[in-house]
């Protein structure tokens, strides 16, 4: 496989922007690499007019799709919302409810898979927030919101189901 090809496996895994230099201790490939791979992966985007580009800001980079596809894009999130939440959503809302704020590695590390996208659509269905880690500026802390308490009628999130139990918090009664 060539450069080019483990570079966009990545990004594409990784649904996030990654860091030449996160991409270079991954990969083995040196920086010049990866952005000459980078480079010949915008080109072969643009001239194949296919359905993804990449996003370049402080040294990183995202794969993403393509502002031509807004219009189907916007209809697939539109008919995901109207659908149940699947059984990884659920349980990713499980966890954030319980444990909150908690950080995507940790979350990840309960679940055992990559929690990216799940994060991704529940923050845009508003069940989420997503806010920067006091503790370390480089990463967020997912947290339940108003909207997910009113979608479940409850009136605080101590009533959740065995929250007392399930939770690290200690709840002043």
């Amino acid at each position: 496989m060539d450069k080019k090809h483990i570079l966009e496996s990545l990004l594409f895994t990784s649904g996030h922007p990654l860091s030449y230099k996160k991409l270079a201790e991954v990969s083995e490939f040196s920086e010049e690499e990866i952005a000459q791979s980078l480079k010949e992966l915008v080109s072969d985007y643009e001239q194949n007019n296919r359905g993804l580009r990449l996003v370049f800001l402080d040294n990183k980079v995202q794969l993403v799709a393509a502002p031509e596809s807004k219009e189907a894009m916007e209809k697939l999130f539109k008919s995901d919302f109207e659908e149940e939440l699947s059984q990884a959503a659920l349980e990713t809302l499980a966890i954030i409810a319980y444990k909150g704020p908690v950080g995507r590695a940790a979350i990840e590390n309960l679940r055992g898979v990559n929690c990216s996208f799940i994060l991704q659509s529940l923050a845009v269905r508003g069940l989420i927030d997503k806010k920067n880690n006091q503790e370390d500026g480089r990463s967020y802390v997912y947290n339940i919101t108003f909207d997910f308490l009113k979608h479940l009628g409850l009136n605080k999130l101590e009533d959740l189901p065995k929250y007392d139990e399930l939770t690290d918090k200690n709840i002043a009664k």
